[in-house]
Formats: C-alpha cells, structure tokens, sequence
C-alpha cells in the first residue's frame, strides 16, 4: 500500500503510470506530475479508459526546488519517481532531501552545458541522505537498471569471479521516419555524439565518438548488427562495485542503422549539435535543443516502429575454477508494446524498470539509508517482476 509521485510526463512516464496502475495491491494513490499538466490529464484518462483508475496529475516545475517541496508535502508520497529530465536530478533530490521522502531515477545527474555522464554529483548525496534517513535509488531504467540487476544476478548464481563485462544494446525497430531518436533527441544526441570510454585493467580508455565497431549476430531472428563502443553510466557504478572482485575489463555497446549515422554526421557538421548558445536575429538559441523542437517527438514513433530491441550482458569470468561464458538478455517487441500501453519498446523497456524500482523501495523489498546502485541489492526480487511486468530474460551459457 504506497503512494507514488512521478515526474515527468514524456513516453518512459506514460508506461511507469501505466504499470503502476497494472500493480493495484502496491501502489493504492498515484500522482502524475510535469510542467505541462495538459500531459498528465492526457495519461490520466488512458489510465481511467483502460483500468478504470483515478490518477491525480499536478502542475510542477521541476527546476523550482520550493514547487517541487510545496508538492511532495501536499502529495506525501511514500517514493518520488524522477522520469524528468536528467539536468532536473538535483533539484528533485534536494526536495526529496527537504522532506524526506525516499527517490529513483532511471539516468544520472548531467549539467546542461556539458555533455558529461558521471555519478559524482548524486553520489555526494550519500552522507546527507543517510542522515535524514531516506534512500535514493540510481538508474531504475533497463541500461541502467535491468543491466545492473542481470550483472548481480549472475555473480550471485553463476560467477565465482567476472572478468570481463560487455553491455549491449541493440535497436532493430523500424518507424520509416528520415531521421527521428527514440528518446529525448536532446539527451540521446549529447550521449552519441560524446567520446567512448570502457574501463580495463583499473583505468578508463577513451576512445573518439562511434570510432570503434565490431558486429554481433543477435537472437530471435534480430540477426547480425553492427554496434559501436559508447560510455554509459552504468559502466562507472559496476566497475566500482566489481573491480574488488577481480573485474577486468567493461565495455558498453550500441547499434545504429547506416541511416542514423549519416544524419547524425551531416548535423554535426552544420553545428546542429552543439549545445553552446549561439546568436540569432539578436537571441541567445542553443543548436540543439531548436533541432529538438524540429524532430518528431519519441512519443509520437510508437504507431510507427516496428521490430525488436534486445538489451542484455555478455560475462566471461570463473566458476569453481571454470572458465565460463555466459548471455544474458531480454527481446521486446514495438508492436507488442504499443499494443499494451501505447508505447514503442524504448520507452517499454526503461518505463517497467523504473516502476518495479519504485516498487522495491516502497514496499521496502530494498531498503537502506543513503545513495545506492541498483546491482547493491539482492537480484531476486527484481528479476521476478521483470518477467512479471512484461519484461521476461533469457540467459545462455556460451561456454560452461
């Protein structure tokens, strides 16, 4: 019996909202929360239509701290569930601070003005959120999230030791548009276009954006994709927990269709991507974001995509003084997600995650004081609402 406080009313709230309304026994009064309250009436009546349940949206800015608290207290929510945008992190954890009341995430803390992904600012929250003590839980979503869990889950049942961990993530969905993202265009272009990084042997490597490919031939019919050496923040947590344990080497890796690339590389060039305010008939406009206002909204792509993503992790490692190899994955499909909650399976595949998240800390299945990962928990519980919530894994041995 909990009360939920989402913010954010983009796709990944869209299928947070609705299964928190599919998880009636758990989450008994939800609150939905954003900038534009014309979103959350929209949600609320999909939610109504199709459960026949009452959502209360609110008006938020989650940029203004004192909104922010003048809300929580009004909500009183047992879990503040941040889906907003990852430059609102800080603001949400200091309301959540002032009110003590516990918080998730699915994507860490970045400044606006640099494309830089690091857990160093939402880390140095662990003393204070412990003292008040309030849990915050980091990157609920599927990468990071369901990545995180599925690693501990196989050093907890199929590891003595993980040596190697490549994270990978694939996207063989079709919308037909020219050029579209299948997230905030913001945040996915800033991500792609910055310099890879992977850890080995105890330091970080950095590598030139896209400059490293190699092709995998992925399961259910997907087949062979190109995919290309990224940073992702997952890869700064799991090396910190699992470097003691005799972590060797972490890599994160993407595909991107031909297509994507090619736009991508034409926009660059233009200066389309930058994200450093330039002039413009005498204002201040930042490149970017006016492509954003030009590219169709994500939202928007989940009646068009067709396909599959599959997301999981490959391990090589020891058991019992074994050498093993190890896969494990999920495969969701677009039409079947669309068809469940209106959505394209980007949005699926971080959406479930962030509310069994939610759900971990409100029933108090995770508990703890203090600033957390999602691989510091007990794997078990989560993995068994994965499958629950729509999102069941597969895991093969490639060497036993």
């Amino acid at each position: 019996m909990a009360r939920i406080l989402i913010i954010g009313a983009g796709g990944v709230s869209g299928v947070a909202v609705h299964k928190c309304a599919q998880a009636a026994d758990v989450f008994t009064d939800i609150c939905l929360a954003s900038r534009t309250k014309s979103k959350c009436d929209a949600l609320a009546a999909q939610i109504k239509a199709k459960y026949n349940r009452d959502i209360r949206t609110e008006q938020v800015d989650a940029d203004n701290v004192p909104q922010l608290v003048e809300l929580i207290r009004k909500v009183r929510p047992d879990v503040v569930l941040n889906l907003a945008l990852p430059y609102q992190d800080l603001h949400i954890m200091d309301a959540c601070l002032e009110t003590g009341v516990n918080y998730v995430d699915t994507a860490n803390y970045e400044p606006p003005e640099v494309a830089h992904f690091e857990y160093k600012w939402q880390w140095a929250y662990q003393d204070r959120f412990r003292e008040k003590g309030i849990m915050a839980l980091l990157g609920s979503g599927f990468d990071p999230g369901v990545t995180n869990v599925y690693t501990a889950w196989a050093m907890k049942n199929h590891f003595d030791t993980i040596e190697t961990l490549d994270i990978i993530d694939a996207n063989a969905g079709d919308h037909g548009q020219p050029f579209a993202t299948n997230f905030n265009p913001e945040i996915n272009i800033r991500e792609v276009t910055s310099k890879g990084r992977y850890w080995e042997n105890g330091k970080w490597i950095e590598t030139e954006p896209l400059s490293v490919k190699e092709t995998m031939d992925f399961p259910d019919g997907i087949g062979p994709k190109n995919i290309y050496l990224m940073f992702h923040e997952e890869l700064e947590s799991l090396t910190k927990h699992l470097a003691p344990k005799g972590l060797k080497r972490a890599r994160f890796w993407m595909t991107f269709s031909d297509n994507y690339l090619k736009h991508l590389e034409v926009l660059e060039n233009v200066g389309m991507t930058r994200i450093d305010p330039v002039m413009y008939q005498g204002h201040e406009i930042i490149p970017l974001q006016f492509l954003k206002a030009l590219l169709p909204d994500p939202a928007s792509l989940g009646p068009l995509t067709k396909g599959k993503t599959c997301i999981g992790c490959r391990i090589k490692g020891t058991k019992d003084g074994r050498e093993r190899e190890y896969y494990i994955y999920n495969v969701c499909n677009h039409e079947d997600c669309y068809k469940e909650v209106n959505s394209q399976a980007i949005s699926y595949t971080t959406g479930v995650p962030a509310m069994i998240g939610a759900m971990m800390v409100a029933t108090g299945t995770w508990k703890g004081c203090g600033v957390f990962n999602m691989e510091e928990f007990d794997p078990a519980p989560f993995m068994e609402k994965l499958t629950q919530y729509g999102l069941p894994w597969t895991e093969v041995f490639l060497k036993k």
